[in-house]
């Protein structure tokens, strides 16, 4: 889901958490960064499918590391499952995964490749501006997964990727075009540029334009001539 980061005032965020210091330090920064946004909290796993049929959710910002319930442990594996069941059922929803267990995403790298909205990734130990970047870019729709050790050994591109890079870049079609030769939407296509990006280590910079810097990227791998 593609939020414009101009229209905060209208952005509904959920945040997921078991530790209430943790949980309220995290509800603190984004309140600050985004003071008009309506911030929801949930403690578990149940507790968040709860509030995850909220209208117009923007972003959930979670941890892996849940209890499924109440009076429950606290496991990765049940944050990697509400994980799964979220990209399964809102494929266009933006998530960021705060998390000391980064490396626990490996196990779902199949459902992050093909989920629509912003993913992206912020170890606990970031720095409060760095986090907010990553926070930044999943309102984008953006992915960023290079902080998971290992979810991509070398650099690994799925044929539809290539194809727009080749579109893109060698045939000079914008979005649109490329969208038709491929029969797929817009929207799509934007998906595989974030996953193209992601996997090239091309992120936003300021005064950058990103597609020129991920067709130096592309050219520099022997991605297109």
């Amino acid at each position: 889901m593609k939020q414009e980061l101009s229209d905060k005032s209208l952005l509904k965020i959920l945040v997921i958490d078991d530790h209430e210091s943790v949980l309220s330090g995290t509800v603190d920064i984004l309140q600050k960064h985004y003071p008009s946004a309506e911030i929801a909290t949930a403690i578990n796993a149940n507790n968040a499918l709860s509030q995850i049929i909220n209208p117009g959710l923007d972003l959930v910002v979670m941890d892996l590391s849940i209890p499924e319930d109440y009076g429950m442990t606290a496991r990765p594996d049940t944050g990697v499952q509400l994980l799964r069941t979220l990209m399964k059922h809102h494929p266009n929803l933006n998530i960021i995964v705060q998390t000391a267990h980064v490396r626990t995403l490996v196990r779902i790298r199949p459902d992050i490749d093909s989920h629509k909205g912003g993913f992206t990734v912020a170890d606990k130990s970031l720095s409060t501006q760095e986090m907010l970047t990553r926070v930044d870019w999943a309102l984008q729709g953006l992915t960023h997964t290079k902080d998971i050790k290992g979810i991509y050994a070398g650099l690994e591109f799925k044929p539809e990727w290539l194809r727009v890079l080749i579109l893109a870049f060698e045939e000079g079609l914008q979005d649109k075009a490329i969208a038709e030769r491929m029969c797929i939407s817009e929207r799509m296509v934007r998906h595989y540029w974030s996953k193209l990006q992601d996997a090239l280590d091309v992120y936003p910079d300021e005064g950058k334009n990103i597609r020129i810097q991920t067709e130096i990227r592309a050219r520099e791998e022997g991605l297109i001539d």
